[in-house]
Protein backbone atom coordinates (compact mmCIF):
# COMPACT_ATOMS: atom_id res chain seq x y z
CA UNK A 1 0.00 0.00 0.00
CA UNK A 2 2.62 1.88 0.97
CA UNK A 3 4.58 1.77 -2.21
CA UNK A 4 1.14 2.72 -4.23
CA UNK A 5 0.88 5.82 -2.24
CA UNK A 6 4.24 6.70 -3.31
CA UNK A 7 4.37 5.91 -6.66
CA UNK A 8 1.16 7.93 -6.75
CA UNK A 9 2.59 10.92 -5.55
CA UNK A 10 5.67 10.51 -7.25
CA UNK A 11 3.32 10.44 -11.07
CA UNK A 12 1.00 13.31 -9.21
CA UNK A 13 4.79 15.96 -8.69
CA UNK A 14 5.55 14.75 -12.45
CA UNK A 15 2.35 15.49 -13.44
CA UNK A 16 2.87 19.53 -12.31
CA UNK A 17 5.64 19.37 -13.74
CA UNK A 18 4.54 18.27 -16.75
CA UNK A 19 6.15 14.86 -17.22
CA UNK A 20 3.88 12.33 -16.73
CA UNK A 21 2.32 10.68 -19.91
CA UNK A 22 -1.56 10.07 -19.78
CA UNK A 23 -3.67 8.72 -22.34
CA UNK A 24 -5.57 11.59 -24.11
CA UNK A 25 -9.14 11.51 -25.87
CA UNK A 26 -8.16 12.95 -29.07
CA UNK A 27 -11.41 14.96 -28.68
CA UNK A 28 -10.45 17.28 -26.51
CA UNK A 29 -7.46 18.01 -28.59
CA UNK A 30 -7.00 21.07 -30.99
CA UNK A 31 -4.67 21.64 -33.28
CA UNK A 32 -1.89 24.29 -32.70
CA UNK A 33 -3.04 27.89 -33.07
CA UNK A 34 0.39 27.72 -35.76
CA UNK A 35 0.86 24.96 -38.52
CA UNK A 36 3.82 23.61 -39.80
CA UNK A 37 2.83 20.97 -42.03
CA UNK A 38 1.04 20.90 -45.43
CA UNK A 39 -1.76 18.05 -44.87
CA UNK A 40 -1.30 15.15 -47.02
CA UNK A 41 -1.74 11.45 -46.53
CA UNK A 42 1.82 10.42 -48.08
CA UNK A 43 3.56 7.45 -47.25
CA UNK A 44 5.60 8.42 -44.18
CA UNK A 45 2.24 8.91 -42.30
CA UNK A 46 0.81 5.60 -43.94
CA UNK A 47 4.18 3.68 -41.78
CA UNK A 48 3.48 5.96 -38.99
CA UNK A 49 0.02 4.49 -38.65
CA UNK A 50 0.59 1.07 -39.00
CA UNK A 51 3.27 1.16 -36.67
CA UNK A 52 0.93 2.19 -34.22
CA UNK A 53 -1.62 0.46 -35.03
CA UNK A 54 0.62 -2.71 -34.85
CA UNK A 55 3.08 -1.73 -31.70
CA UNK A 56 1.06 0.98 -29.97
CA UNK A 57 2.07 4.95 -29.77
CA UNK A 58 5.92 4.80 -28.18
CA UNK A 59 6.57 8.30 -28.09
CA UNK A 60 3.68 10.44 -26.57
CA UNK A 61 2.73 13.89 -27.88
CA UNK A 62 3.57 17.34 -26.14
CA UNK A 63 0.10 19.25 -25.30
CA UNK A 64 -0.53 22.31 -23.54
CA UNK A 65 -3.95 23.62 -22.00
CA UNK A 66 -5.87 25.06 -23.92
CA UNK A 67 -5.50 28.93 -23.21
CA UNK A 68 -9.27 29.86 -23.69
CA UNK A 69 -11.41 26.63 -23.56
CA UNK A 70 -10.95 25.13 -20.08
CA UNK A 71 -11.24 21.41 -20.28
CA UNK A 72 -9.93 21.15 -23.39
CA UNK A 73 -5.99 20.77 -24.97
CA UNK A 74 -3.80 22.22 -27.76
CA UNK A 75 -1.21 19.96 -29.45
CA UNK A 76 2.26 21.40 -29.23
CA UNK A 77 3.54 19.18 -31.32
CA UNK A 78 2.50 15.59 -32.70
CA UNK A 79 -0.06 16.15 -34.52
CA UNK A 80 0.86 13.11 -36.94
CA UNK A 81 0.14 10.90 -33.92
CA UNK A 82 -2.86 12.46 -32.92
CA UNK A 83 -4.34 12.23 -36.24
CA UNK A 84 -3.34 8.36 -36.61
CA UNK A 85 -5.39 8.27 -33.15
CA UNK A 86 -8.19 9.33 -34.55
CA UNK A 87 -8.13 7.34 -37.02
CA UNK A 88 -7.62 4.08 -35.13
CA UNK A 89 -9.82 5.08 -32.29
CA UNK A 90 -7.91 4.78 -30.02
CA UNK A 91 -6.44 7.48 -26.75
CA UNK A 92 -3.39 9.39 -27.77
CA UNK A 93 -0.35 9.01 -25.04
CA UNK A 94 0.37 12.61 -24.26
CA UNK A 95 2.49 15.05 -21.68
CA UNK A 96 0.69 17.90 -20.47
CA UNK A 97 2.54 20.98 -19.92
CA UNK A 98 1.58 24.99 -19.37
CA UNK A 99 3.54 26.75 -22.11
CA UNK A 100 2.98 30.62 -23.17
CA UNK A 101 2.61 31.17 -26.97
CA UNK A 102 6.44 31.90 -27.72
CA UNK A 103 8.01 28.59 -25.71
CA UNK A 104 4.71 26.38 -27.32
CA UNK A 105 6.23 27.94 -30.84
CA UNK A 106 9.92 27.37 -29.83
CA UNK A 107 8.85 23.63 -28.90
CA UNK A 108 6.94 23.33 -31.77
CA UNK A 109 9.38 24.12 -34.52
CA UNK A 110 12.78 22.52 -32.56
CA UNK A 111 11.03 19.26 -32.39
CA UNK A 112 9.84 18.91 -35.67
CA UNK A 113 13.51 20.49 -36.91
CA UNK A 114 15.30 17.59 -34.53
CA UNK A 115 12.93 14.89 -36.01
CA UNK A 116 13.82 16.39 -39.63
CA UNK A 117 10.39 15.20 -40.59
CA UNK A 118 9.74 19.01 -42.13
CA UNK A 119 10.51 19.63 -45.48
CA UNK A 120 12.32 23.14 -46.71
CA UNK A 121 8.76 24.69 -47.54
CA UNK A 122 6.84 23.38 -44.77
CA UNK A 123 9.55 25.29 -42.75
CA UNK A 124 9.42 28.32 -44.94
CA UNK A 125 5.68 28.86 -44.50
CA UNK A 126 5.71 28.26 -40.60
CA UNK A 127 8.21 31.16 -40.72
CA UNK A 128 6.13 33.00 -42.71
CA UNK A 129 2.51 32.38 -40.49
CA UNK A 130 5.00 33.28 -37.50
CA UNK A 131 6.17 36.37 -38.88
CA UNK A 132 2.58 37.22 -40.07
CA UNK A 133 1.29 36.53 -36.77
CA UNK A 134 3.54 39.00 -35.65
CA UNK A 135 6.46 37.25 -33.68
CA UNK A 136 9.98 38.26 -33.66
CA UNK A 137 12.37 37.31 -35.77
CA UNK A 138 14.19 35.65 -33.02
CA UNK A 139 11.38 33.32 -31.80
CA UNK A 140 11.19 32.06 -35.33
CA UNK A 141 14.76 31.75 -35.56
CA UNK A 142 14.98 29.69 -32.22
CA UNK A 143 11.92 27.48 -33.51
CA UNK A 144 13.38 26.42 -36.50
CA UNK A 145 16.72 26.75 -35.32
CA UNK A 146 18.17 28.83 -38.73
CA UNK A 147 20.52 32.12 -38.76
CA UNK A 148 19.60 35.15 -40.39
CA UNK A 149 20.95 34.19 -43.84
CA UNK A 150 18.32 31.55 -44.14
CA UNK A 151 15.63 32.97 -42.60
CA UNK A 152 15.43 35.41 -45.08
CA UNK A 153 16.01 33.06 -48.28
CA UNK A 154 12.51 31.06 -46.43
CA UNK A 155 10.94 33.73 -46.04
CA UNK A 156 11.72 35.25 -49.45
CA UNK A 157 10.43 31.64 -51.04
CA UNK A 158 7.37 31.99 -49.02
CA UNK A 159 5.81 35.27 -50.05
CA UNK A 160 7.07 35.07 -53.80
CA UNK A 161 5.46 31.96 -54.65
CA UNK A 162 1.65 32.52 -54.70
CA UNK A 163 0.27 29.83 -52.11
CA UNK A 164 -2.15 28.14 -54.63
CA UNK A 165 0.92 27.00 -56.33
CA UNK A 166 2.87 25.94 -52.89
CA UNK A 167 -0.52 24.22 -51.81
CA UNK A 168 -1.00 22.71 -55.56
CA UNK A 169 2.67 21.16 -55.05
CA UNK A 170 2.58 19.83 -51.64
CA UNK A 171 5.23 19.19 -48.61
CA UNK A 172 7.43 18.12 -51.75
CA UNK A 173 10.00 16.24 -49.47
CA UNK A 174 12.63 15.59 -51.75
CA UNK A 175 12.92 18.96 -52.95
CA UNK A 176 15.54 21.61 -51.14
CA UNK A 177 16.12 25.33 -50.72
CA UNK A 178 18.11 25.39 -53.57
CA UNK A 179 15.40 23.90 -55.98
CA UNK A 180 13.15 25.95 -54.47
CA UNK A 181 14.74 29.36 -54.70
CA UNK A 182 14.94 28.62 -58.62
CA UNK A 183 10.99 28.23 -58.78
CA UNK A 184 10.69 31.58 -56.81
CA UNK A 185 12.81 33.28 -59.71
CA UNK A 186 10.50 31.60 -62.24
CA UNK A 187 7.68 33.32 -60.71
CA UNK A 188 9.10 36.59 -60.18
CA UNK A 189 7.23 37.90 -62.91
CA UNK A 190 3.19 38.13 -62.93
CA UNK A 191 2.94 36.46 -65.95
CA UNK A 192 5.03 33.71 -65.22
CA UNK A 193 3.38 33.30 -61.86
CA UNK A 194 -0.03 33.27 -63.77
CA UNK A 195 1.33 30.78 -65.78
CA UNK A 196 2.31 28.74 -62.99
CA UNK A 197 -1.38 29.03 -61.66
CA UNK A 198 -2.63 27.89 -64.60
CA UNK A 199 -0.31 25.00 -64.86
CA UNK A 200 -1.27 23.52 -61.49
CA UNK A 201 -5.00 23.44 -61.98
CA UNK A 202 -4.45 21.37 -65.31
CA UNK A 203 -5.49 17.95 -64.79
CA UNK A 204 -1.76 16.33 -65.88
CA UNK A 205 -0.69 18.15 -63.22
CA UNK A 206 -2.86 16.96 -60.48
CA UNK A 207 -2.05 13.58 -61.62
CA UNK A 208 1.25 13.28 -60.71
CA UNK A 209 2.53 13.05 -56.74
CA UNK A 210 4.69 16.03 -55.15
CA UNK A 211 8.64 15.73 -56.53
CA UNK A 212 7.02 15.03 -59.68
CA UNK A 213 4.42 17.76 -59.71
CA UNK A 214 7.32 20.23 -59.01
CA UNK A 215 9.84 18.92 -61.60
CA UNK A 216 6.75 19.33 -63.82
CA UNK A 217 5.90 22.70 -62.91
CA UNK A 218 9.74 23.89 -63.30
CA UNK A 219 10.19 22.83 -66.50
CA UNK A 220 7.35 24.02 -67.91
CA UNK A 221 8.31 27.63 -66.90
CA UNK A 222 11.08 27.14 -68.03
CA UNK A 223 10.12 25.88 -71.63
CA UNK A 224 7.63 29.18 -71.30
CA UNK A 225 10.10 31.14 -70.85
CA UNK A 226 12.33 30.22 -73.43
CA UNK A 227 9.53 29.99 -76.59
CA UNK A 228 9.59 33.68 -77.01
CA UNK A 229 12.96 34.02 -77.20
CA UNK A 230 13.01 31.56 -80.31
CA UNK A 231 10.54 33.58 -81.56
CA UNK A 232 12.23 36.62 -81.36
CA UNK A 233 14.98 35.50 -82.99
CA UNK A 234 12.87 34.35 -85.96
CA UNK A 235 12.01 38.03 -86.06
CA UNK A 236 15.24 39.80 -86.87
CA UNK A 237 16.43 37.32 -88.99
CA UNK A 238 17.51 40.23 -91.95
CA UNK A 239 15.87 40.26 -94.92
CA UNK A 240 16.57 41.75 -98.67
CA UNK A 241 15.12 42.82 -101.82
CA UNK A 242 17.09 44.15 -105.17
CA UNK A 243 15.69 45.56 -108.17
CA UNK A 244 16.04 43.76 -111.42
CA UNK A 245 18.43 46.17 -112.48
CA UNK A 246 20.95 45.66 -109.60
CA UNK A 247 21.75 49.03 -109.18
CA UNK A 248 20.88 49.15 -105.48
CA UNK A 249 20.47 46.77 -102.73
CA UNK A 250 18.08 47.29 -99.49
CA UNK A 251 18.65 44.69 -96.56
CA UNK A 252 16.19 45.29 -93.68
CA UNK A 253 15.80 43.99 -89.99
CA UNK A 254 12.49 44.27 -87.90
CA UNK A 255 13.18 43.42 -84.29
CA UNK A 256 9.79 44.15 -83.05
CA UNK A 257 9.78 47.87 -82.25
CA UNK A 258 12.48 49.03 -84.70
CA UNK A 259 12.98 48.44 -87.90
CA UNK A 260 16.41 49.42 -89.84
CA UNK A 261 17.03 49.57 -93.57
CA UNK A 262 20.34 49.65 -94.88
CA UNK A 263 21.06 50.32 -98.77
CA UNK A 264 24.26 49.26 -100.78
CA UNK A 265 25.29 49.81 -104.53
CA UNK A 266 26.41 52.60 -106.90
CA UNK A 267 22.65 54.35 -106.83
CA UNK A 268 22.08 53.69 -102.47
CA UNK A 269 22.50 57.03 -102.01
CA UNK A 270 20.41 58.77 -104.63
CA UNK A 271 17.92 56.40 -103.55
CA UNK A 272 18.16 56.83 -99.65
CA UNK A 273 17.76 60.75 -100.58
CA UNK A 274 14.73 59.60 -102.55
CA UNK A 275 13.11 57.93 -99.74
CA UNK A 276 13.85 60.30 -97.05
CA UNK A 277 12.39 63.19 -99.49
CA UNK A 278 9.17 61.20 -99.61
CA UNK A 279 8.55 59.74 -96.64
CA UNK A 280 5.25 61.69 -95.67
CA UNK A 281 3.86 60.43 -98.99
CA UNK A 282 4.97 57.39 -98.40
CA UNK A 283 3.48 57.12 -95.14
CA UNK A 284 0.16 58.18 -95.77
CA UNK A 285 0.41 55.63 -98.52
CA UNK A 286 0.85 52.95 -95.58
CA UNK A 287 -2.16 54.61 -94.03
CA UNK A 288 -4.65 53.98 -96.44
CA UNK A 289 -3.25 50.84 -97.59
CA UNK A 290 -3.52 49.86 -93.80
CA UNK A 291 -6.90 51.50 -93.86
CA UNK A 292 -8.53 49.67 -96.34
CA UNK A 293 -7.19 46.11 -95.41
CA UNK A 294 -8.68 46.87 -92.02
CA UNK A 295 -12.19 47.97 -93.71
CA UNK A 296 -12.28 45.30 -96.21
CA UNK A 297 -12.58 47.55 -99.03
Amino acid sequence: MMISIDEMAENAKKMIAGEAVVDLDVDLLDQSFVTDRIEGEDEDFVLLREAIREHGQSTPILVRPHPRIPGRYMIVFGHRRARVAKELGIPVRSVIKNFEDIAHIIAQGQENTARANLSFIEKALFAKKLLDMGQSKDTIKSALTIDDTLMSRMLSVAETVPGAVIEAIGAARTVGRDRWEELKKQVKRPASADLALEIVSAEEFQAKDGATRFNYLLAQLKAARKSPRKAARKEIEPASWAPEDKTVAASFRSTGNSFSLSLKSKNASEFGRFISSNLDSLYRAFKEAKFSNETGD
